[in-house]
């Protein structure tokens, strides 16, 4: 008696393409016994499985449980079909769908398979671009889909005998690997020194130069997977210092590369969650525990070092031959603007700091920066998502299809929607530079194309001056906008899929406000459709406006002079004796004339404050600096706060006189700043339970830059779970205005669902 035959469809989406997805497939079914085909399409990875009495269950439950590493199965559907009599089973060409959209894959760290056969295949040795199914670059080289070789940058190589046989063989590790290729076939590497391009050098050659100019206190810029980097010495003050002063970085910490793990280790405290993290396929850099034995430049001081491994097996062969374990890392960029992608223009833009450069010949479609973490209550907290997180998308609740939210002006990214997918950019960085804001103009425009982009509704910032605002207006659609605070809540509800009432804390530096003032201490009652501020500090008078960010000194002025009256002219006087009396009292006089003034609630604004009180900080060379030091030096075993008094709004009055009490007394600064960020969790926390009271409501959201303190973060979450709150904190986008969009297109998305309704 002939066996029944069952047939199925199976439709998978997620991260299924690019990463070895359809070669996992068919050696699945091969060998549990199925007959039927497998298939690339832009709406996801269909199967037809044919079986002669084997549960499809059991193919399914591998088939989650089994996949490639860098995989990521959203949603699994079959489907009871009629039966298509296959002989066995096979994988077809891809096909395009122009309803939907596969996800495409990050880049790719290179995989220990490849590292081996870099040194054992002999027409791979030390090849410096070698890749296969499960590693390499993918986002930074595709054009277009479906994910196939003719619409990345890999087109114009085209493939040996041997690599071609290699990506044909259903049973080899490069089976349709599009990138693949060897140092018969591929793109190859040149060196540049002193204008003289070297197109001919051997491998061997160009990372002998390499290593002799890094020994040489020199800087050199390398071409990296998503854009260049200029690396140097990172165990040479004097390479250090000259970097930094070329690329015009003030004081803000440089990444370091390091060989291996057991280099982290000899040079920073590493947990398991932070290794587990910096080992990953995704290779960020992670903010660790520095151990204070690298030179003082390259971090400013701070107790933090961001640690990144190495990711392309051009890395590898430099650190196999370099002496030194650890190299300088950092953007190949002025500051401020993108990092370099072009081979040509690299040169005129970076060569006022270094005459030599390191390229190789294949095109770099998508500029990405390395992305940088940091673990925070034992997670991940992303500082900026870039390289091997892009394009990942954010799963939602609620459809946004042809939604474009813009994001805000600094650390920009932005974000479309297709269908219930948030799909936000790579980071962009600050659109007040031009070239900064010409890269946000071209990659919307990518993005509309490679993911086939219907916009309909854009979504922005209500704050008129901002450049994305500004072209969101310019577009002709109509236009959403979104409060900034508003954004950041809903950015980490959209993360967690929450559409519901929540208690809000939106915690950073500033953002335009309903009242036309700047906020930044929010404790809200927000849903994705609108919110209500609840409380928030004491606004802080700005002489100056943005002046007083960059020289913080003048927001302490004012609030020694709001509190104390007259008294506070002398004790500024007192406490800033660098800073003229006149420039003192040309602040006092903007104070009592109410002459450019800018009110702030700001929370990030506080804390300069404070920093420029004990002395840390008084003219940051880089955003956030203030902040920063004060977290560094806080004394972690001091349990005592200043007085949090919440009548409507938490009062700074008795903070400021419990302060200046501490310094005038000669208390330590570390114990004032631990006492600093006691007070300001005590104020979230009692600000929570006043609304859970008013309210009823027990879910927690915590968003905006200042989470991204480790030592508040830690303390707000662990205090609200001692009163059994359930607290939301973002791990897939930042928690800063890089991860404003993904807000903003969630807000837009409710409000005309409501609309429709």
């Amino acid at each position: 008696m002939k066996q029944k035959t069952d047939a199925y469809l199976i439709t998978v989406k997620g991260l299924v393409q690019g990463v070895g997805f359809r070669p996992y497939v068919y050696r699945l079914a091969n060998r549990l016994g199925f007959n039927g085909r497998v298939e690339n399409r832009t709406d996801g990875v269909v199967i037809l499985l044919e079986s002669n009495g084997t549960p499809v269950e059991i193919f399914t439950e591998l088939l989650k449980r089994e996949a490639p590493p860098a995989s990521d199965i959203e949603s699994l559907t079959v489907e009871s079909i009629k039966t298509m009599k296959t002989s066995a089973f096979c994988i077809v060409r891809s096909t395009e769908s122009p309803l939907g959209v596969t996800e495409i894959s990050p880049d790719i760290a290179v995989c220990r398979e490849c590292r081996y056969d870099m040194q054992h295949q002999p027409h791979r040795r030390d090849y410096p671009l070698i890749n296969c199914t499960h590693c390499g670059p993918r986002f930074s080289i595709i054009e277009a889909l479906p994910y196939d070789r003719p619409n990345t940058t890999m087109a114009a190589f085209e493939m040996c005998k041997r690599c071609n046989a290699e990506y044909i063989n259903l049973h080899d590790r490069r089976f349709h690997a599009q990138p693949v290729a060897c140092n018969h076939c591929g793109p190859v590497y040149n060196i540049t020194q002193d204008g003289d391009i070297k197109k001919q050098y051997a491998i061997h050659e160009i990372i002998r130069v390499i290593t002799e100019r890094l020994l040489n206190s020199e800087t050199i810029a390398l071409k990296g997977t998503g854009g260049y980097h200029l690396i140097c010495n990172a165990l040479d003050p004097v390479a250090v210092e000259r970097l930094r002063q070329n690329k015009k970085r003030g004081g803000k910490p440089l990444a370091v590369m390091f060989r291996n793990i057991n280099a982290v280790r000899k040079y920073a405290t590493v947990t398991k969650t932070e290794l587990e993290l910096l080992a990953s396929w995704r290779r960020p850099v992670v903010l660790l525990s520095s151990k204070g034995k690298l030179p003082a430049s390259i971090n400013s001081g701070l107790n933090t070092i961001g640690a990144i491994l190495p990711y392309m097996p051009m890395h590898y062969l430099v650190f196999k031959a370099l002496t030194t374990p650890a190299i300088v890392f950092t953007s190949g960029n002025i500051s401020e603007e993108p990092v370099e992608i072009d081979d040509i223009t690299v040169q005129e833009n970076l060569g006022s700091i270094t005459q030599t450069f390191v390229s190789y010949n294949r095109r770099i479609h998508n500029r990405v920066d390395d992305s940088v973490v940091r673990i925070i209550h034992n997670q991940p907290a992303m500082i900026r998502r870039s390289r091997g997180y892009v394009p990942k998308p954010v799963y939602l609740s609620l459809p946004a299809e042809g939604i474009l939210a813009v994001g805000a002006e600094l650390k920009n990214t932005f974000c479309i929607g297709k269908g219930n997918h948030a799909i936000m950019s790579q980071h962009i960085g600050d659109l007040k530079n031009h070239e900064t804001f010409s890269f946000f103009t071209e990659t919307v425009e990518r993005f509309r194309k490679l993911f086939r982009f219907q916009l309909a509704l854009i979504a922005a910032d209500q704050h008129p001056d901002y450049l994305p605002t500004q072209f969101a207006d310019s577009l002709g659609f109509p236009v959403v906008r979104v409060q900034h605070h508003h954004a950041h809540i809903a950015s980490c509800m959209a993360e967690h899929q929450l559409d519901e009432p929540v208690i809000g804390l939106a915690f950073d530096g500033t953002g335009l406000g309903d009242d036309g003032h700047s906020w930044g201490s929010e404790v809200m009652l927000a849903g994705l459709n609108n919110y209500s501020r609840l409380t928030h500090m004491d606004y802080i008078p700005l002489a100056g406006g943005d002046k007083a960010v960059e020289e913080p000194w003048r927001i302490a002025v004012a609030l020694l002079y709001q509190t104390f009256g007259d008294e506070g002219i002398s004790l500024a006087t007192h406490l800033f004796p660098k800073i003229p009396g006149t420039r003192i009292l040309s602040v006092v006089e903007s104070l009592q004339k109410n002459i450019n003034i800018t009110l702030s609630s700001g929370l990030g604004r506080l804390f300069d404050a404070v920093a420029a009180l004990t002395g840390l900080c008084l003219h940051p060379s880089f955003e956030a600096e203030g902040p920063m030091q004060l977290e560094a030096i806080a004394d972690k075993s001091v349990r005592s706060s200043y007085p949090v008094v919440i009548d409507e709004v938490l009062r700074l009055e008795p903070i400021i006189r419990a302060l200046l009490n501490d310094l005038l007394n000669h208390i330590p600064a570390p114990v004032i700043s631990a006492r600093f960020h006691n007070t300001v969790a005590a104020f979230a926390i009692q600000g929570v339970l006043w609304a859970e009271q008013e309210h009823g409501v027990r879910k927690v959201v915590l968003s905006g830059g200042s989470f991204q303190n480790r030592i508040l973060a830690e303390k707000i979450i662990t205090g609200l779970n001692k009163h059994n709150f359930t607290t939301f904190t973002q791990t897939k986008v930042p928690p800063n205005d890089g991860g404003i969009s993904l807000g903003q297109l969630a807000v837009a998305a409710k409000r005309r669902e409501l609309s429709c309704a």
